[in-house]
């Protein structure tokens, strides 16, 4: 499967299988955050940018990886927010050498129409366009945003979430709250929800990949409850295959000789 889960991750699904989507308890708005991808010795693999803006009365999420050797990871979500989040339109790139199978994939959920655009084993570039029946609880590129806004005392929740295989599938995610982890802001000490999001592959396809052990890793992301929940961490892989990297937001770092004292010396 190539998609990331915080944004990832298979079975088909029947309508009346679908959850209804999450209902609104924080509004989304004007967010933009600076983010790093780090392995799990803490190396930063790549450099994230995060920007969140409204336009006509929907929220368009953007973030942006780009990686040390040249790779891009870029994806575009349009949602809706009148009583429940919905996904309206996604757009997911993942090109460069960190991929092994560069994907290109989009998804309108108004009129149903999925086209993957993906480079094969021979090296070749392939086209998949079909009409799917996408689910209202479908969760690309908002899990984040499910998670902040599920009602206290509810810590499990299935979303569904379409990938590429590299032909477009439909999966869910089965998310659940593990328990609380301590972290630190300044001399300030936290504490963060962490939720387990596990891939379920359903049907043969789920047979198999537990028999030969290709069942995605589960991916763990870490939520600061309270008056305005907000997304702290993540870890998990990718795309098919990938390492486990940790998503982490930072703040800028400037030059040690860059003050307000120092531009006051000069002037």
């Amino acid at each position: 499967m190539r998609c990331p889960i915080q944004f990832a991750i298979v079975c088909t699904a029947t309508a009346s299988l679908w959850a209804q989507p999450v209902a609104v308890r924080q509004m989304e708005g004007e967010v933009r955050g600076f983010l790093v991808l780090r392995a799990e010795d803490g190396t930063p693999v790549a450099d994230g940018d995060s920007l969140q803006t409204t336009r006509n009365g929907h929220v368009v999420y953007h973030s942006v990886y780009r990686f040390k050797d040249g790779s891009l990871q870029d994806e575009t979500t349009v949602f809706s927010q009148n009583g429940h989040f919905r996904v309206l339109s996604d757009h997911l790139v993942q090109k460069g050498p960190t991929f092994k199978h560069p994907t290109d994939l989009s998804i309108d959920a108004v009129t149903g129409r999925v086209t993957v655009i993906y480079t094969d084993e021979k090296g070749d570039q392939k086209t998949e366009s079909k009409h799917m029946e996408l689910p209202p609880d479908l969760a690309n590129g908002i899990v984040p945003v499910v998670l902040k806004n599920l009602a206290p005392g509810n810590e499990s929740v299935t979303e569904s979430m379409l990938v590429a295989s590299p032909k477009p599938m439909l999966i869910k995610l089965q998310i659940h709250a593990e328990g609380e982890d301590s972290f630190t802001t300044g001399e300030a000490s936290r504490k963060a929800t962490r939720y387990n999001v596990h891939v379920d592959i359903g049907g043969v396809k789920g047979v198999v990949a537990n028999v030969i052990g290709k069942e995605p890793p589960d991916t763990i992301v870490w939520i600061l409850q309270g008056e305005c929940p907000t997304f702290v961490r993540a870890e998990g892989a990718t795309f098919e295959g990938g390492p486990i990297w940790r998503t982490e937001l930072v703040s800028p770092v400037f030059p040690k000789n860059v003050s307000a004292a120092a531009t006051r010396e000069k002037k």
